[in-house]
């Protein structure tokens, strides 16, 4: 029996439907329609206070945030471009992962990661993808193959969710079943290692 995969997105801007938020929402739903579990968190859950390690109370968003993302085999991440990278609110809300140090899985630790960046242009777009990547790779997360850069000068949402621009809409649902396949090999290999380490015990 296939175990049930949990898909968690963390991103977009606090505006409601942001270009970055529909993005991100469009993989979340070829995850579901792929049979995972999904959550977002996104608009105003993104509203953190600054991120401080020696806070001793967190917000509630902070630890659903947390909650969320320790339970998860994958997380799509996605970021508007601020100045060439990623958004306050979306590194502020990673950097929260920082609670994660402990955790049997520290941090993004065997979970396959998503990224995409949107931009009114490319070199943008394209920045922000790199620096997404780059924090994934530091928080011990496995970026899949594919990542997203969409222009949004050039490439919106239609109301039913679906990129119109047909080429951006195949990356988004390529990179789902990406993410999908490597966190069904994770839980499939951490199932037959549980299982051969009951067999030897017996």
């Amino acid at each position: 029996m296939q175990q049930t995969v949990k898909v968690v997105g963390i991103g977009g801007s606090p505006r409601p439907s942001s270009t970055a938020e529909q993005a991100l929402r469009a993989v979340l739903a070829q995850a579901g329609r792929l049979g995972a579990d999904v959550s977002l968190i996104s608009g105003a859950e993104l509203v953190l206070p600054l991120y401080d390690p020696r806070a001793e109370i967190r917000s509630l968003q902070a630890h659903r945030l947390i909650s969320e993302v320790a339970s998860a085999d994958g997380v799509v991440l996605a970021s508007p471009a601020y100045h060439g990278s990623i958004s306050g609110l979306v590194k502020n809300a990673l950097d929260y992962l920082e609670e994660l140090r402990d955790d049997e899985r520290p941090y993004l630790s065997e979970r396959a990661v998503a990224c995409l960046a949107v931009a009114q242009g490319w070199q943008g777009a394209v920045s922000t993808l790199s620096a997404l990547r780059g924090v994934t790779h530091a928080l011990r997360g496995w970026p899949v193959p594919l990542g997203v850069a969409l222009n949004s000068a050039v490439a919106g949402f239609t109301a039913d969710g679906q990129c119109d621009d047909p080429y951006i809409q195949s990356q988004l649902t390529d990179m789902a079943a990406q993410v999908m396949e490597f966190a069904r090999s994770r839980k499939a290999a951490q199932a037959l290692t549980v299982s051969s380490g009951a067999g030897r015990a017996h």
